[in-house]
């Protein structure tokens, strides 16, 4: 009876084998699907993964490339800018240099035309005291003969002024030597 007690469930009805449930056999069908399927799905599901693995691989690799690039392209710009700014410093240095040279030229130009000025001045104020000194003499000499024909014609009588023009005469070549 007790054998019988273990056959017969707990409602008294007599109990019924494991493999004449559905649920085993729907069991032992998704085991040996899964022992006939998995290693198929399990190499597509792998080769899948590894796939995209590879593409986010790829994509991670492009990504670093073009960072890089970025990275380069950034300190060349870097560098064009740096020599950028050092030409333009360099060309307003030059600049500098060459307005003061030409303030300088400009300056001396100005000094040298100043005293190109200043010589002709005073070249004309000489010219000018010598043409009034030659005049002063001109004068002075035409006022010593007025006076000295004058004092002759008044003093002399023809003789002595025969007399006196004989000896300047004779004494005209000792003079002029």
């Amino acid at each position: 009876m007790q054998a019988m007690a273990a056959e017969t469930g707990a409602s008294g009805a007599p109990a019924e084998a494991f493999y004449v449930a559905p649920e085993f056999w729907v069991a032992v069908a998704f085991v040996i699907l899964i022992g006939a399927f998995g290693r198929k799905v399990y190499g597509i599901a792998v080769e899948a993964l590894d796939k995209r693995s590879a593409a986010i691989q790829e994509q991670i690799d492009e990504a670093t490339r073009l960072r890089e690039e970025a990275q380069e392209l950034l300190a060349t710009y870097e560098r064009k800018q740096r020599d950028a700014a050092d030409d333009a410093k360099e060309i307003v240095e030059r600049a500098r240099r060459e307005a003061e040279a030409i303030g300088d030229q400009a300056a001396s130009a100005l000094e040298e035309q100043l005293k190109r000025r200043q010589q002709m001045a005073e070249e004309r104020i000489a010219q000018a005291e010598n043409a009034a000194v030659e005049e002063v003499r001109r004068q002075a000499v035409e006022v010593a003969i007025e006076a000295t024909r004058k004092v002759l014609s008044e003093q002399l009588d023809a003789k002595k002024a025969d007399a006196l023009v004989e000896k300047a005469i004779k004494e005209l070549p000792d003079k002029l030597h």
